[in-house]
């Protein structure tokens, strides 16, 4: 029996019947069957045929030129004669037989005897001739291992079978890896079709679905009777007259005629599946625009980011989709919604993640180009001037204003000038106009000093000349000095007889005021209210002032201005007396003033007329604010409401925040907490006493208080003698001042001012008390001292790991006390390694405050456990001491 026809009998077929009764054959196994499938869910098994190769066996002499297999497949072939011989199936390893392996042990004991009998001799390789004579000679069939010892030595033997059984081996696990493959292979491919399969089942049935749909959807049909009648298995009745409709065949393109059925929709036969016009053109149209379409570049924005933002108009001015701007800021680790606000920093990140510039801008710089460039000089035109009265009230000033009114052309026609604002404009019969305004309490003019408005452009200085300089004289020197500008003293009262204008002017020296007269820069008029005498002189002599100051303004410009009043009436609403300062006010203007904003809906001169335009220099009433400002406030025309807004909206909440600030500056405490703080190197006073004396002493206790350090001082802005007025009030809020008031009071103006604004008075009847108040906020200028007191030492007995705590010194309190806010410094060998606070201090398994002398405690210290036994804590409080002067 050949090989072939063992292999035939191993794969034995039988004929049976199938499952679904066809008549097949069926094999023994299923290694070499591969499953084929087909449309509609139908399959087949194939068997395939794998063909081997067929070795032919040349003898012991292709054994030997080819290394031993052909002497293997011998032994393989005589083993499969013999009667103990295991039959291997094909494809698995070959084992040695018992003969086989008995051969081989009987071959090695007679080389071991003959090596033992005799000595070893180099054995000589046998004649070429021999070898070709064995090589052509036939391989003898019994135990051809047997024969193998006589030709070659014990070496070649053994190394032989060593080669042998490695060959073997080897043989063994590569056909264990191909039949590990066979079956991975076998089951991967099971496993596609299974997935086939399914996919298939799947797409048959949302074919149908989607067939019945559609054809529900486009005719409008319902199952017909037949169609019902054979779901319920009832066959259709002769009162039937449905007719059958003509067969066409699968080649007829015709429209299909009457109605469409379920069954025909689903069926495939006698239609062709097409795609419909509007798929065809959706189709065509997507790839023209993919033709045509080219990849879009990013824009890069320049997004401006204020201090505070939210995220949706931070997504707005980047033109990102919000969604990617929170999934940004979360990757920050900022967990923000839509509608919340971020700050500039993060906004900033988040906007140069995304690719776009960033122009950071703060709340201040909405007011930036608020008043405009700078004029060219080719633009500036002349303009009139304007003049503040200033003086004591007993000097004459009401009245000589009185008469300068009186001196106006157009007043004389008009019979009058309206006396309800505070500035206002004459013209004087050489034709050219002064402007005037009234600054009664000199509020309205400090509020302006304070601001920075330089509205004023000459004060006239109104001096008694019977009484001479007098306190509010003296103010009025300093707020004109402060303002640098120039000063016209008008010496009034001269036709009294107890006039005396020469002592006028040499009080003035004392004030650094030197008059034309003593070789100074000062001009003095003698002049007299009452009688109209050389009012014509101080007219010249304030045009000649202007003259000097060259004053000139740009009217082709938005205007700006100051706000000299402002008031509140029935009717009319709020009221701003308006001094415009450059360009033309026009009715329909929109304009800011202070923290108020609105639009000119009316334009009222001094004289009660409505007009048109206001032009540099000239005061007028504006009607149109939604609010009323404050006086001092600048006023400027813009361009659009919002900005409008957003600049009042600003102003006004700064000036919340200052009056906050104000408010919480009034008492004497508060300023020595905030001179502690280090807010204020210097202490500024008001001095008011009743006796010039005690006001002199005061002033140089004051000045002397420092001593010889030189990082506080005192700094006196007025002394006088009298009582507390509105002025002192004013000086006082506006500089921050503390008033020191000296066995005087306040009138009732100046309590309601203090009440109003938070300014409180400090009274004292003894100096000593002014000086030692004074010298403890002096002293909290200077930075304090801090001292240490030692209060316990503790030494470390144990120490502990505690999870999640940390190392824990087991300690004894030797001396004194341990406190478990107290600061602490840890000692090895007299040197301090640690210093630091308690985290923990326990006894037993309490947490205490302090442990005493003589008892045990457990310590442990705050980020720090390079603890060790026998190291020594020392316990200690710190605390500050106020320097002293």
């Amino acid at each position: 029996m050949t090989d072939s026809d063992t292999k035939d009998q191993d794969r034995k077929t039988t004929l049976s019947l199938g499952n679904r009764g066809k008549l097949g054959l069926s094999k023994g196994g299923d290694a070499n069957q591969v499953r084929q499938s087909f449309s509609h869910g139908r399959s087949k098994t194939v068997q395939v045929e794998v063909k081997r190769k067929r070795v032919l066996d040349r003898g012991p002499a292709a054994g030997l030129a080819d290394g031993g297999a052909a002497a293997r497949r011998a032994a393989e072939g005589v083993a499969g004669k013999g009667p103990g011989a295991s039959r291997g199936k094909p494809g698995q390893p070959r084992t040695l037989t018992t003969a086989e392996r008995e051969a081989r042990e009987r071959a090695l004991r007679a080389m071991r005897e003959e090596d033992a009998r005799r000595p070893a001799a180099p054995a000589e390789p046998a004649p070429v001739e021999e070898q070709a004579e064995s090589a052509a000679a036939p391989a003898p069939e019994p135990e051809p291992a047997v024969q193998e010892p006589v030709v070659l030595t014990p070496e070649e033997l053994r190394r032989r079978e060593l080669e042998e059984l490695r060959r073997i081996q080897e043989d063994e696990e590569a056909e264990k890896r191909r039949r590990e493959e066979a079956e991975k292979a076998r089951a991967e491919e099971e496993a596609r079709k299974r997935e086939a399969e399914k996919a298939q089942d799947e797409r048959r049935k949302a074919l149908a679905e989607r067939t019945v749909q559609a054809a529900v959807a486009k005719v409008g049909i319902l199952p017909s009777e037949d169609e019902d009648d054979r779901g319920r298995g009832r066959k259709p009745g002769k009162g039937d007259v449905r007719r059958a409709a003509p067969s066409r065949g699968k080649g007829d393109q015709r429209r299909r005629g009457g109605k469409l059925t379920v069954v025909q929709a689903l069926s495939d036969e006698g239609t062709e599946r097409t795609r419909s016009l509007a798929a065809m053109r959706r189709a065509r149209q997507k790839q023209r625009g993919s033709d045509f379409a080219q990849p879009q570049e990013k824009v890069v924005r320049d997004v401006v980011v204020p201090e505070v933002i939210t995220v949706q108009e931070l997504a707005n001015r980047m033109a990102e989709r919000g969604a990617d701007v929170i999934k940004a800021l979360m990757r920050m680790g900022v967990m923000a919604t839509i509608n919340q606000s971020i700050d500039a920093d993060t906004a900033e990140l988040v906007v140069t993640e995304f690719g776009h510039r960033v122009r950071r801008v703060a709340e201040s710089d909405v007011e930036i180009g608020l008043h405009g460039e700078e004029d060219a000089p080719e633009s500036l035109l002349p303009r009139p001037p304007v003049v503040t009265i200033m003086g004591h009230v007993d000097h004459g000033k009401t009245s000589l204003l009185d008469a300068l009114r009186r001196t106006d052309v157009a007043a004389r026609a008009a019979g009058g000038i309206t006396q309800h604002i505070g500035a206002y404009q004459v013209e004087i019969p050489s034709g050219e106009k002064i402007t005037f305004i009234d600054t009664p309490g000199h509020e309205a003019f400090t509020e302006m000093r304070a601001r920075g408005a330089n509205v004023t452009d000459i004060v006239i200085l109104v001096v008694a000349a019977d009484d001479g300089i007098m306190p509010q004289t003296v103010e009025a020197i300093r707020h004109a000095k402060a303002a640098e500008v120039p000063i016209i003293v008008a010496i009034n009262k001269i036709d009294l007889p107890d006039a005396n204008p020469d002592r006028v002017r040499s009080e003035l020296l004392q004030h650094e005021i030197v008059v034309e007269e003593m070789g100074g820069d000062v001009q003095t008029v003698e002049v007299s209210a009452k009688t109209r005498q050389n009012l014509d002189k101080l007219l010249e002599a304030i045009l000649l002032q202007a003259e000097i100051l060259e004053l000139k303004a740009n009217p082709n410009r938005a205007a700006q201005g100051t706000v000299v009043e402002a008031k509140l009436e029935k009717g009319r609403g709020s009221v701003a007396t308006i001094l415009v300062q450059a360009g033309t006010l026009s009715v329909g203007d929109v304009f800011v003033a202070g923290s108020e904003w609105g639009r000119v809906r009316a334009l009222i001169n001094d004289r009660g007329e409505h007009i048109q335009k206001a032009v540099p220099a000239q005061p007028v009433e504006v009607l149109g604010l939604n609010g009323t400002p404050l006086a001092g406030d600048d006023f400027a025309v813009l361009d659009s409401e919002a900005r409008a807004r957003e600049i009042a909206e600003f102003r006004d909440r700064k000036k919340r925040e200052a009056q906050q600030v104000a408010a919480g500056r009034g008492t004497l405490e508060q300023m020595f907490s905030r001179i502690a703080a280090g807010e204020a190197k210097e202490l500024p006073v008001v001095v008011k006493g009743d006796v010039q004396g005690s006001v002199e002493a005061i002033v140089a206790s004051l000045e002397k208080a420092a001593g010889d350090n030189a990082e506080v001082k005192v700094r006196v802005l007025h002394s006088a003698v009298g009582g507390i007025n509105e002025s002192d009030m004013t000086l006082a809020k506006a500089t921050g001042a503390m008033i020191i008031a000296f066995n005087v009071r306040a009138n009732p103006q100046a309590r309601e001012i203090a009440r109003r604004d938070g300014i409180e008075i400090r009274y004292y009847s003894v100096i000593y008390d002014v000086i030692d108040d004074v010298k403890a906020a002096l002293s909290g200028l200077l930075s304090p001292v801090t001292r240490e007191t030692f209060i316990g030492n503790a030494e470390i007995r144990e120490v502990f790991n505690i999870t999640k705590v940390g190392k824990v010194a087991g300690c004894m309190i030797t001396d004194g006390v341990v406190k478990r806010g107290a600061g602490v410094r840890l000692l090895r060998d007299n040197v301090v390694i640690h210093e630091g606070t308690l985290k923990t201090l326990k006894r037993f398994k309490d947490e205490v405050r302090e442990v005493r002398e003589g008892y045990e405690c457990g310590m442990a210290f705050e980020n720090y456990d390079n603890i060790q036994v026998g190291d020594i804590i020392e316990c200690f409080e710190r605390e500050e001491v106020a320097r002293q002067l």
